[in-house]
C-alpha cells in the first residue's frame, strides 16, 4: 500500500494562511474574517495542494486526463491539473512476492495433492499493467493458480516429489507467457511444499522401508557369495600347501591366546605333520 505524504497538506495550510495574512494587512480584520475571503482562500489552497503529488522511488503514477491516458509520473514531485487529471493507479515497480496454492488437485497418476508455491514478479511496463488488465495483482494470482493446477495434472507424483526444480521452471515459463501482455515479468517460482494424503504417505513409507530391506538382503547375499569364493580359493591354496594351513591354524591359536589369556594344548602330531621337529636329511 502506498504511504501518504503530508507535503500537500502543509502546502494547503501555507497558502490559506498566506491569503488570509495578505487580506488582513491590506483590508483589515473584518474583511479577512468574512466568508467572501475565507471560502475563496480555502478553494485556492485546496486546488493547489491537490495539484501537488509526490511519488516514491518505486512508484509510477498513471495519469488520466478526462478519461484518456496522458503519461506516467514519478518518482519525485510532479503536478497535475485538479479535477481534470486523475490518478487511478500507483504502480509499484519493485519485486513482489505472491503466495499461491492448489488444493486437492489430481496428479497424472490420480493422486490428490496440496501444493504451496511462491511467485516472484515485477511490473516492467506500468502503462500495460494499468490499462490492459482490470486488477493486475489479482489477475497474476489467478494465472499462477491455474498454471499450477495444469502442471500438477500433467506430472506424476514421483516426479513431483523428486523434481521440484523442473516443476518450478515449467511454472515460471507458463505464467510469464500469460502475464507478458500485461507488462509483468516473472523472475522465479519456488515450490515450497507438496502434501499428500496421510494414508498414501504411510504406504510410501512402508514401500521405502521394504525397498531398503530388499537392498540390505541383496547386499548381504552378495557379501556371502564373495566370502564363499574367497573361502574356496583359500581351500585350494591350503590343499596344495599343508604347512600354510598349519601356520594359519597356529596364528588363529595365537590370536585367541592374546585375547583370552588361556592355555591351549596342541597335539604333537601337528608338528610331525608340518615336519618341523625332525632332523634335516643329508
Amino acid at each position: 500500500m502506498r504511504s501518504k505524504n503530508i507535503f500537500p497538506t502543509v502546502i494547503f495550510f501555507i497558502i490559506f494562511i498566506a491569503i488570509m495574512a495578505v487580506t488582513y494587512w491590506s483590508t483589515g480584520l473584518k474583511s479577512a474574517s468574512s466568508a467572501f475571503v475565507i471560502v475563496p482562500a480555502l478553494i485556492i489552497a485546496a486546488l493547489v495542494s491537490a495539484a501537488i503529488k509526490i511519488a516514491d522511488p518505486w512508484d509510477r503514477a498513471v495519469v488520466l486526463r478526462l478519461g484518456r491516458f496522458v503519461h506516467l509520473r514519478g518518482p519525485g514531485l510532479f503536478l497535475i491539473i485538479p479535477v481534470i487529471d486523475t490518478i487511478p493507479y500507483w504502480i509499484d515497480t519493485r519485486v513482489i512476492t505472491t503466495s499461491f496454492k492448489a488444493e486437492k488437485t489430481l496428479t497424472k497418476d490420480t493422486v490428490p495433492v496440496d501444493v504451496d508455491a511462491v511467485l516472484f514478479w515485477k511490473v516492467l511496463n506500468p502503462k500495460q499493467a494499468a490499462l490492459e488488465v482490470a486488477d493486475y495483482m489479482n489477475a497474476i494470482s489467478w494465472a499462477a493458480q491455474t498454471a499450477l493446477r495444469d502442471v500438477i495434472g500433467k506430472t506424476l507424483l514421483a516426479d513431483m516429489l523428486e523434481g521440484r526444480e523442473k516443476i518450478s521452471a515449467q511454472l515460471q515459463q507458463i505464467i510469464d507467457e500469460r502475464t507478458e501482455p500485461w507488462g509483468i515479468r516473472v523472475n522465479s517460482v519456488e515450490v515450497k511444499d507438496v502434501l499428500i494424503p496421510p494414508s498414501l504417505e504411510n504406504a510410501m513409507s512402508m514401500q521405502a522401508q521394504a525397498e531398503r530391506e530388499r537392498q540390505a538382503r541383496v547386499i548381504l547375499g552378495d557379501s556371502e557369495r564373495q566370502v564363499a569364493e574367497k573361502f574356496d580359493e583359500a581351500a585350494r591354496t591350503y590343499a596344495d600347501n599343508p604347512t600354510a594351513l598349519h601356520l594359519r591354524a597356529m596364528n588363529m591359536l595365537y590370536e585367541g591366546l592374546k585375547q583370552n589369556a588361556t592355555i591351549v594344548v596342541v597335539p604333537s602330531s601337528v608338528i610331525d605333520t608340518m615336519q618341523l621337529g625332525g632332523l634335516p636329511k643329508k
